[in-house]
């Protein structure tokens, strides 16, 4: 009756279901019924050992043992240790190796890095290129399911009147599902003197339901303009943006250049085309890459770690060279010299001593409280685009339950230094806490 399997699954005993028994957070490893559901009853350890029964389940039914404590790619690595190492690398990026052994708290920097190295760059099986590959492989599969990446039953944002959002929304009401000003806003117009009475003549009565005709059309185009809009997401603009920068530059272009035709196709189609020449340019990117790498005559993913390294260095190199030969054509010109330093003093001095923006009559500043509108004079930022910038970072920290500097930066697309004291700011008067 003993049925022993080992899982995959999260450390986090806050992400279980409590123990069917005592009511506890569940810490692997514990015991899951294998005849009991569809729900999962799932057991701690004391419980199991004491033979715990509830309604239909048993205590000499079949179970499982939860656990993730066992090697995956190579002895010494757990498979929890694993998927932290995946995200502290996603998290902390590639490189930061003292992030990811801080994060992980389990290996040294050394460690991850040869691990990480050995099992995810050098092996051709899953080397960066291929997981990128594969894992654009995988969203296309799963974008014929999951359709779009904005369903109409996504709450849009509600910005105040009058305000940046609001005019890029054109005017989008999210009360009514409806905008302030339609698109052919005038067509009721031409019906408003239109009267039907019996002794219009045969010619009067043909035009005039030809005006009405006339308008049914212009309103099936009304219809025909929100459904695209609402199909394709495109009311949350700030949220589509976003979206669009995951691509690289060449294929947000393309984005740019055939938005026009989204309308032509729904937007599974859409998203599959623009996905699939995501595809083609990672494709020429490395295709390109391995073709330098022939020429160059090496022959394996050392080798391209050792050219890359190299070849980094000679452009490093070649930038402070070109840079000395600029700085020279100052020295050997003292007038022009005078007139570079000059002007570099002068950016230095109103970096140095700009003056605090006046926040008087711009909109949103009723909303501030003290301590906000000193700051936004001191970082000289509007209130509307603080406001802005305040709520995706809640948003955010909500979502995931903490905020790091890096992915304030990654959001919030402003001079980094501007970005560390808002970020700094919230974190001290409590609005978000750290990851």
């Amino acid at each position: 009756f003993i049925k022993m399997i080992l899982y995959v699954s999260s450390d986090d005993p806050f992400d279980k279901p409590p123990c069917r028994g005592c009511s506890s957070y569940l810490v692997e490893p514990y015991i899951k019924c294998a005849e009991c559901g569809p729900s999962p009853f799932l057991l701690c350890l004391q419980c199991f050992t004491r033979g715990y029964e509830y309604k239909k389940h048993q205590s000499d039914h079949k179970y499982e043992i939860m656990t993730s404590d066992f090697p995956v790619l190579e002895p010494g690595w757990t498979a929890q240790e694993e998927m932290a190492l995946l995200e502290a690398v996603m998290d902390c990026g590639f490189g930061n190796w003292s992030d990811v052994a801080y994060q992980m708290r389990t290996k040294t920097k050394e460690e991850c890095e040869g691990h990480y190295m050995k099992n995810f760059i050098n092996n051709p099986l899953f080397s960066s290129t291929l997981l990128n590959l594969r894992q654009m492989e995988d969203h296309l599969s799963r974008t014929a399911d999951t359709a779009i990446p904005f369903k109409p039953t996504d709450d849009p944002p509600r910005p105040s009147f009058d305000s940046q959002v609001s005019r890029d929304m054109a005017g989008y009401m999210p009360a009514r599902a409806d905008f302030m000003e339609e698109f052919d806003n005038y067509a009721e117009w031409d019906l408003k003197d239109i009267d039907f009475v019996d002794d219009d003549s045969d010619i009067l009565h043909a035009l005039k339901v030809a005006v009405v005709d006339i308008y049914h059309s212009r309103l099936k185009e009304r219809q025909r303009r929100k459904k695209i809009i609402r199909d394709h997401g495109l009311i949350n603009l700030r949220k589509f943006q976003i979206l669009e920068r995951r691509y690289p530059k060449e294929v947000q272009d393309l984005y740019d250049a055939m938005r026009r035709f989204a309308r032509v196709v729904g937007p599974i189609e859409h998203d599959k085309f623009i996905e699939s020449h995501t595809l083609e340019f990672e494709l020429r990117r490395e295709i390109r890459r391995l073709q330098e790498y022939r020429r160059e005559g090496i022959q394996s993913f050392c080798g391209a770690k050792v050219y890359e390294r190299v070849k980094r260095m000679r452009e490093d190199e070649r930038r402070k060279r070109n840079m000395l030969c600029d700085i020279l054509q100052y020295i050997h010109d003292s007038r022009a010299c005078q007139q570079w330093l000059h002007k570099q003093a002068a950016i230095l001095f109103v970096q140095s001593y700009a003056p605090p923006l006046n926040l008087t009559g711009l909109p949103g500043t009723e909303k501030l409280n003290e301590r906000e509108k000193e700051l936004c004079q001191v970082v000289r930022l509007v209130p509307g685009a603080y406001l802005e910038y305040k709520q995706a970072l809640l948003n955010e920290c909500r979502r995931q339950g903490g905020l790091r500097l890096a992915q304030a930066r990654s959001l919030i697309k402003i001079d980094v230094n501007k970005t560390r004291k808002i970020y700094d700011f919230l974190i001290k008067e409590g609005y978000i806490n750290k990851a």
